[in-house]
């Protein structure tokens, strides 16, 4: 039987959850492995408080240092977040040469290539599971089960509060504010929510994804990311009576043109699998060129389903140890050739638009005169005349694809014409997702 010594630095909400699947499935584990995985020592600085279970004392310490210079232990979890010293800490364990588990996306989808290097370096593992959609095995599932397939496209709901929002607009037709406060006072949402609703969150998720994918070092402030905050409720309402549903989505897309990543609110049809991910739960759907469409649903965070994939990882290091494979699959940070980056305004997409038009005849046919110019034509169009507002109705209007940048030339264009369109003006991303 093979004993390896596992040592976790953070004992918040995931580290806790962590530390407690060790030890209460510690006989699961060595009777599914053959491994006896041991939480030898586990650092924060606040050991007063209430972990949910109970914790041995003789494991605990304020000191990340007795963790990381402990020889006996083999694999370093990293769970305190942030990108500062959680970096220095896993560098330190990686040039110990032991292999590290984290959950830490901020810090992968900045500084993941270097890492990952150290971690070459030292012929150790970094894994990273939880870091993206809690305990959905999404990055197990790139690295391995889809392992024979070039990755055509990743399409996720990577943020629970979001969906959480969403949903609850949909079904009981209230405002983002009224829906944000609910879930703040619910424990859905933080009491500084930006990170989530303003789409980072799913940013950070988004270029881990796209450079174990795609293969490429993306940078973070390359991706184009709109969150749900502006959405209106007259907009989700439209969507769902045109038979759509507004999801914020993680996507990224690559083919022989090159590749891009966007995160954004986007109108699914009502009725694909990703439309129907509701409340707090996660799913992201991934193409390959072998094995076509497969979808992954789950909790995307939590205090056990994310450790319950931080265990996984902790489990798969562990068995490289065992059996003297470390880096067992290593990731392509620099793919050869590397696929080109398509910028945000020459993508192609369908658009919904909704616009503020005087209503007097011949207005829509200067609106679609705009468009025609700019090469934006139009599949269907929606007026309530019912819904007046000195003298100006909604018109929502859904348009067949055409380069991103040519749209919001054509809206540019149409925010001029004061006297006939409103200062009022929505645009989201269409998509039917049909394989």
């Amino acid at each position: 039987m093979k004993t390896v010594n596992v040592g976790i630095l953070g004992l918040g909400t995931v580290g806790a959850g962590t530390a407690e699947t060790l030890i209460k499935q510690h006989g699961l584990i060595e009777a599914r492995t053959g491994i006896s995985l041991v939480l030898k020592k586990a650092a924060d600085l606040d050991l007063d408080r209430d972990f949910g279970f109970e914790l041995p004392k003789e494991i605990l310490t304020t000191d990340a240092m007795e963790v990381l210079q402990d020889p006996d232990i083999a694999i370093i979890i990293e769970l305190i977040g942030g990108t500062t010293i959680a970096k220095k800490f896993v560098l330190e364990a990686l040039a110990a040469k032991k292999s590290v588990v984290t959950a830490n996306k901020a810090l992968l989808a900045e500084h993941g290539p270097e890492l990952m290097a150290a971690a070459e370096a030292n012929g150790v593992d970094l894994f990273f599971e939880a870091a993206v959609a809690g305990g959905i095995p999404i990055i197990k599932a790139l690295r391995e089960g889809l392992v024979a397939n070039p990755i055509t496209r990743i399409c996720g709901i990577m943020n629970g509060t979001c969906n959480y929002i969403l949903t609850r607009m949909e079904r009981e037709g209230i405002d983002f504010d009224i829906v944000l406060q609910q879930a703040q006072e619910l424990g859905y949402a933080e009491a500084e929510p930006s990170l989530d609703v303003d789409g980072w969150d799913t940013a950070h998720k988004a270029v881990l994804l796209s450079q174990i994918a795609f293969g490429v070092p993306l940078k973070l402030e390359d991706v184009p990311v709109d969150g749900i905050r502006g959405i209106d409720p007259l907009d989700v309402k439209t969507a769902a009576e045109l038979g759509y549903r507004i999801k914020l989505l993680a996507m990224l897309d690559q083919s022989e043109k090159g590749y891009s990543v966007s995160v954004q609110p986007v109108l699914i049809p009502v009725d694909h699998m990703l439309s129907n991910v509701h409340m707090s739960f996660n799913a992201v759907m991934v193409a390959g060129d072998v094995v076509d469409e497969t979808l992954y649903y789950g909790r995307g965070a939590g205090r056990l389903p994310t450790a319950s994939a931080v265990v996984a990882d902790v489990v798969d290091a562990a068995r490289d140890l065992a059996g003297d494979a470390h880096s067992r699959i290593p990731l392509s940070w620099n793919a050869n050739p590397a696929p080109e980056w398509i910028p945000v305004e020459k993508r192609l997409e369908r658009s919904y638009l909704r616009l503020s038009l005087k209503n007097e005849s011949g207005t829509l046919g200067k609106v679609a005169e705009i468009l025609g110019n700019y090469g934006i034509s139009i599949t269907s169009l929606v007026q309530d005349e019912h819904d007046d507002k000195d003298g100006f109705v909604p018109v929502v209007i859904l348009t067949h694809e055409a380069p991103v940048g040519a749209i919001q030339s054509a809206l540019n264009e149409l925010s001029e014409m004061d006297q006939l369109v409103g200062p009022e003006m929505v645009r989201y991303r269409l998509e039917e997702l049909r394989s």
